[in-house]
């Protein structure tokens, strides 16, 4: 099957969709009320690291990902449903709009960098990022969800839907104030707590905090640039042939 194949076949595409949505929406609810009823936590270590309140959770960047993912799937059905997934429709619906802003702006880039950061410090010590404390409280297919299908299914809908990109510097704007808005937040979490959200931030000084940050946006930024290089890559001669048809 082409890839123009995949995009006619809305069936498939709603198939994805559903899948994608069903999982993150459970893990967004599993990590949100069942971790607690699931697991007697024994140690205040382990209270710190799974954090049992919503304004806990929320300092992590992983769970905000996790909200964004189910977000973009929701957006998408509906699209699937009452807007269009044609390649250059004349007057997209303000919901197909809204979910290639959604894909380029924020669902793709945040994800990439949640799965590759949270893997690299995780294969260089995984007590920077994932204690080994966490394991018979922290099931791993959750983790697996917040960190790698979230990778697995952004990318296989590069693949499978095409979205119209936004202006660069206005979804590059878009990316940067999200990412500007986290680090302001966890340093508002470190200052009335006195704990960073990361442990890795704990054994950094100064200077490698700013230069761990600065590469941490600087990567993210670059993973819009990536999917909007993907995305025409991958769609060039679809988008060609249907500019033609409509001409």
């Amino acid at each position: 099957m082409t890839k123009v194949e995949l995009y006619k076949s809305r069936v498939f595409v709603t198939i994805i969709h559903l899948c994608a949505l069903g999982q993150f929406a459970y893990g967004l609810y599993y990590s949100s009320f069942e971790i607690q009823r699931s697991y007697k936590l024994k140690t205040s270590l382990n209270r710190r690291l799974v954090p049992e309140s919503l304004p806990q959770k929320i300092k992590l960047l992983s769970y905000w990902s996790l909200i964004i993912q189910a977000l973009y799937y929701t957006v998408s059905l509906v699209n699937d449903f009452v807007g269009t997934n044609e390649l250059t429709p004349k007057k997209p619906p303000a919901v197909r709009r809204f979910k290639d802003w959604l894909m380029a702006t924020l669902a793709f880039p945040v994800a990439i960098n949640v799965g590759v950061t949270f893997w690299t410090l995780y294969a260089i010590d995984r007590e920077l990022v994932f204690p080994k404390v966490l394991d018979p409280v922290f099931p791993s297919w959750l983790n697996h969800v917040l960190h790698t299908n979230i990778v697995v299914f952004i990318v296989l809908e590069i693949f499978t839907s095409y979205r119209s990109y936004p202006k660069r510097s206005q979804g590059l704007a878009g990316l940067a104030t999200f990412m500007g808005a986290y680090l302001v937040w966890i340093h508002v979490v470190k200052h009335y707590s006195g704990v960073w959200v990361y442990p890795v931030l704990e054994v950094l000084q100064l200077p490698q905090r700013i230069l761990f940050f600065v590469v941490v946006v600087g990567f993210t930024l670059s993973l819009y640039l990536l999917g909007e290089f993907l995305n025409n890559t991958v769609w060039a001669k679809e988008v060609k042939l249907a500019k033609r048809k409509i001409n």
